[in-house]
């Protein structure tokens, strides 16, 4: 600490190169943090899904639905702790552009899967008692100004109800939150068994099963036996795991992980030769200024130090300037309506500001290193030579 006066003076050297270097550095990180939560939206809530849970669909396509018979032989199946359905039902809001997920299920038996659910329990009561009411996300809920008691028409272009048509209305009964940040709070619940009966057709068929196993280690074996029960029938299936299932619904936009890696490393390599220019053409300036620190007694490798901490220090700057505005951008962004739109889960992980911080003093050591070296190497007669 006793030198960072030392390294502060050196970096206001050149204020104008400094603040330029340190804008360059912050715009690079400020991508960082928009991709990261560009990168966590497109991965569908796949980093907090529960470990214990299997998803089995149709074995041709998961818009093949499955009879609703399968559930209690699921339940009875060795290594199956508890299981049920949800089915897809894509109705809109007043128009097309106020669309959100909806889904029917078996209200007891879902919140039982998801314990990541959390309601107030008179909320809960309410639902489980009313067979036209709905459970829906707290986002959702302020993106529309519903409250507990509302009555919602839905329009549903596939579900035709027997004697509306595309006309259905819900009351909602709960609002739920996540108890994690990052899950999903956009979608709505419903009762299946008002579903089921006012549907025009599929009376009986279900979307897809949700299982709770035993034990995590033996999810493939367990999916495995599922699978092999309804081989040969009508209806066969196909059983993954819950992350594996989300991940492919996210791999359908392509490899975003892929594609951001390839976008980072590109900006990070230009701003690495920006900053490598400038610590390279600050140590040349400053060689005859070394060179005294050295016949002061300055040690190579304190002199090696002096220089890596300067470029740490410019970079951490930027970093952190990057990050931070990053972070007001993508919160900024998150509570914005067409955002909420688009993405059900959209903010800056704490991970990746881990992850920004540590790219940081990366970035200021590479870019420090050569200049660094050539300052520790430097001889004295050499560095007085040029005063």
């Amino acid at each position: 600490m006793k030198y960072l006066h030392l390294i502060w003076r050196s970096l206001m050297r050149k204020k104008l190169r400094t603040t330029m270097t340190v804008l360059s550095i912050g715009v690079a990180f400020v991508l960082f943090a928009l991709l990261a939560a560009i990168r966590l939206a497109f991965s569908m809530g796949v980093d907090i899904v529960g470990a214990d849970r299997l998803i089995m669909i149709h074995k041709v396509s998961i818009i093949q639905l499955l009879p609703i018979s399968y559930l209690e032989q699921l339940r009875r199946t060795d290594g199956v702790v508890d299981a049920t359905h949800a089915t897809w039902f894509g109705a809109i809001y007043q128009e097309p552009k106020n669309f959100f997920p909806q889904f029917p299920v078996e209200p007891e038996a879902y919140l039982r899967l998801y314990p990541e659910i959390v309601i107030p329990e008179e909320q809960k009561a309410a639902w489980f008692a009313d067979r036209t009411g709905a459970m829906v996300g707290r986002k959702t809920a302020e993106r529309f100004g519903w409250k507990i008691g509302d009555r919602i028409p839905l329009q549903a272009p596939v579900w035709r109800n027997k004697t509306s048509g595309s006309a259905w209305e819900f009351t909602i009964r709960a609002i739920y939150e996540g108890r994690e940040k990052g899950f999903d709070e956009t979608n709505m619940f419903f009762h299946y068994d008002y579903f089921d009966e006012a549907r025009f057709f599929g009376e009986g068929l279900v979307g897809w099963y949700i299982l709770r196993i035993d034990d995590p280690q033996r999810a493939a074996e367990i999916a495995e036996r599922i699978d092999a029960q309804f081989a040969n029938s009508r209806y066969e299936t196909k059983t993954t795991t819950e992350k594996a299932f989300l991940q492919a619904f996210a791999d359908q936009v392509g490899n975003i992980g892929a594609m951001l890696t390839a976008i980072l490393t590109a900006v990070f390599f230009t701003i690495l030769l920006v900053a490598g220019n400038t610590m390279a053409q600050s140590v040349r300036e400053r060689i005859s200024e070394l060179a005294v620190l050295k016949t002061l007694g300055f040690s190579n490798r304190l002199v090696l130090a002096l220089v890596l901490a300067e470029s740490v220090v410019l970079a951490g700057v930027g970093g952190a300037l990057g990050l931070a505005i990053g972070g007001l951008l993508v919160k900024a962004l998150g509570s914005s309506g067409q955002i909420a739109n688009l993405l059900s889960v959209f903010y800056l992980p704490p991970k990746d500001v881990l992850i920004g911080s540590a790219l940081a003093v990366a970035l200021g050591l590479v870019c420090g290193a050569l200049p660094a070296f050539r300052a520790m190497r430097l001889r004295i007669a050499d560095g007085l030579r040029r005063t």
